[in-house]
């Protein structure tokens, strides 16, 4: 390797580059990778979409501040104060 790559700090080493090509090249069961469960749990019966938001540095704190306070994440406060004000 031309340059020293690491995965979780630990060095990748040429044996486990050739590891995972033999692994690649044998193929790879797709029902088991499905079930592995990767990804962010769903929200319901459809799946959920990105939204980009803009805040000041003051909205923010704010937003930062009522999380810490309701011991609650950025996204549940934002989903909270939306379900409130419908």
């Amino acid at each position: 390797m031309e340059r020293d790559e690491t995965i979780d700090g630990k060095p990748v080493t040429e044996e486990q580059i050739a590891a995972w090509s033999a692994e690649a090249e044998a193929g790879y069961d797709v029902a088991a990778l499905k079930k592995r469960g990767r990804g962010r749990p769903g929200r319901g019966a459809e799946p959920s979409q990105v939204v980009a938001l803009r805040l000041t540095a003051d909205e923010i704190a704010m937003l930062d501040a009522r999380a810490e306070r309701e011991g609650k994440s950025r996204s549940e406060v934002i989903r909270d104060a939306l379900t409130f004000r419908a």
